[in-house]
């Protein structure tokens, strides 16, 4: 008798791989049936507008619940002074996982980007995960490979001088995935949420490959890692009509009107944006003033934060409950709309285009 849809989508979601993993290649996931060839899903969660996207993406298609996993990587550490990111924004993303009954695991490294900022003849940062335990597992930290910055992340869209979104991002969740041993014989997806919209070289990011963590043809240690793109030519409409269709609210910085989330102070912000820290948050903005004075080096290519912030103007009208929603680390709004709710397309959607790695 033909077997259901469901008993072959099980099927398909349990397989067989008693002993090694074949050697094969999958091609780009096209369908629900080509996700749950994987073992699990994961979903690089920043709180922002594209990876908000692609839960939503990747819950249209239907993938069941248990399969995904949220990392949502702590730019600024557990350690550090909250110095880059937005105070909301760990409380978005654990309120968010909640109501969609999704899996959330936090990563970070340890001190953060500011750690990193004041490296002095050190090595990097140790890298902490939790695990599907409860357990905080601690690794690295310990390299012989010294090194001394005392200077902002380059405002530049190469990685190797834009080191934020290497150190505090990329390499965490590297180093989450090889040192758990539930990635070894097993299949993973990866999913990233750069879009081609937003600058020429993110237009240049292949839509699926093995991720750098992937040793499918390793002899010892065999880890098949993928990572796919699905949202990479969306254009930013398609991701703000994912929220209005689900009734997201999104992270409060949209409503003010930055149009992106990732850090608070970001070497991309742009004169409006610094002149809305200013504003909002005088105190963390003489921090950045300080330290651009500290280390001689300013957080832009040419100007100061103050000279950046001069060029810019603050809305007259922003709303003071928002702006305590923001700079808040307790997330006091529903992320679902309430009913009677309408959703609104928030100030930030559609901003400067030149805020990101060009």
């Amino acid at each position: 008798m033909a077997k259901s849809t469901a008993q072959q989508l099980d099927l398909l979601a349990c397989p067989d791989v008693a002993g090694p993993l074949p050697a094969v290649s999958f091609d780009e996931p096209a369908s629900l049936a080509d996700v749950l060839r994987y073992d699990r899903v994961v979903v690089a969660f920043s709180g922002g507008k594209d990876s908000v996207a692609l839960v939503l993406f990747l819950l249209d298609l239907g993938v069941p619940r248990d399969r995904i996993e949220l990392w949502h990587h702590d730019v600024d550490g557990r350690e550090g002074s909250g110095l880059m990111d937005w105070p909301s924004t760990r409380d978005y993303c654990r309120r968010f996982a909640e109501a969609f009954g999704l899996t959330l695991f936090f990563s970070w490294r340890v001190g953060g980007i500011e750690a990193e900022m004041y490296r002095d003849n050190a090595p990097t940062g140790a890298v902490c995960f939790e695990t599907p335990e409860g357990e905080t597992v601690r690794v690295g930290g310990d390299s012989t490979s010294l090194g001394t910055r005392f200077k902002w992340p380059a405002k530049s869209a190469n990685l190797a001088v834009r080191w934020c979104s290497s150190v505090a991002k990329i390499d965490v969740m590297a180093r989450a995935i090889t040192n758990q041993d539930r990635f070894l014989d097993s299949r993973t997806l990866v999913l990233t949420g750069e879009r081609a919209e937003e600058s020429s070289a993110r237009a240049k990011y292949k839509t699926f490959e093995p991720h750098r963590t992937d040793n499918r043809n390793g002899k010892r240690v065999r880890r098949y890692v993928d990572h796919w793109r699905p949202i990479h030519g969306w254009p930013e409409w398609k991701v703000w009509e994912m929220f209005e269709r689900h009734r997201v609210r999104p992270a409060a910085p949209y409503l003010l009107g930055f149009s992106r989330l990732s850090c608070m102070i970001c070497v991309f912000l742009h004169p409006d944006q610094w002149a809305m820290v200013r504003a909002i948050d005088p105190a963390r903005f003489q921090r950045i003033q300080a330290i651009e004075q500290e280390f001689d080096h300013t957080i832009d290519n040419r100007l100061s934060v103050v000279e950046m912030a001069d060029k810019g103007t603050v809305p007259a009208d922003l709303d003071p409950e928002i702006v305590r929603l923001a700079l808040s680390d307790q997330y006091e709004a529903p992320v679902l709309l309430e009913e009677g709710e309408e959703w609104a397309v928030p100030r930030g959607a559609y901003g400067d285009a030149s805020c990101g790695p060009s």
